[in-house]
């Protein structure tokens, strides 16, 4: 028996398949002119009003798509398309408060999100992951009013050490630029950057660090 033309499927391939199998994954494509290809919007925003919780969403590279304020309440995954994160940018035009709004435990991963002014990303609840992702302020005379990463979420209820990494709210950012802006993280509850970690590249800077509650100095505080 030969098996020379025997090939295991590639990851590539694998990918392939997840990412244009309708039933797995949604997808934003900006040239759809209707709805007839389900699972295919023309944007993020109707894409996440039709998702369910647990759905991710890949977001086609090539051009800019346009968002502001756009609320995500509920657990979703939004991943860039291309290569690269400079291959899918997300804009956010000047008069929005942010891009894109968290109210609930989501994923970016692989994403350029820009915005004229304002934030990048407001994070008002549950736990934000930004993996491989780009954010970027552009440059004006107001900087002091942006901010790539916002965060107003407030412990509302004592929440055990043990409980504390899987289950309270957070922003977790790893291998991402962050570009512009008055300082890169701002909060506002009682949310601190903790663990930060800095990668000098040839072109650019890469920051992983956390934004949770410090449950540790609490405890560290208390007389033995």
């Amino acid at each position: 028996m030969s098996y020379a033309h025997f090939q295991l499927p590639s990851p590539y391939s694998r990918w392939n398949y997840l990412a244009c199998h309708p039933r797995l994954w949604l997808r934003v494509d900006r040239s759809v002119k209707d709805s007839s290809e389900p699972g295919v919007f023309p944007n993020i925003e109707t894409a996440v009003t039709a998702s369910r919780p647990g759905d991710t969403i890949l977001i086609a590279a090539g051009g800019s798509h346009h968002v502001a304020n756009i609320q995500i309440r509920k657990p979703l995954c939004l991943i860039g398309a291309g290569e690269l994160p400079d291959d899918t940018t997300l804009v956010c035009s000047r008069g929005s408060d942010s891009a894109l709004e968290f109210l609930s435990t989501c994923k970016l991963a692989n994403l350029t999100v820009r915005a004229e002014l304002g934030c990048c990303l407001l994070h008002r609840k549950g736990r934000l992951t930004i993996d491989g992702c780009i954010l970027q302020c552009e440059s004006n005379p107001l900087d002091y009013l942006s901010c790539p990463i916002v965060s107003t979420a407030s412990s509302s209820s004592e929440v055990l050490p043990s409980q504390t990494k899987s289950n309270s709210d957070g922003v977790f950012v790893s291998q991402t630029r962050i570009e512009g802006g008055a300082k890169a993280v701002l909060t506002s509850g009682d949310l601190a950057l903790q663990r930060v970690r800095v990668i000098y590249a040839r072109t650019s800077l890469l920051f992983w660090f956390d934004v949770e509650q410090m449950c540790d100095q609490i405890d560290h505080d208390k007389p033995l």
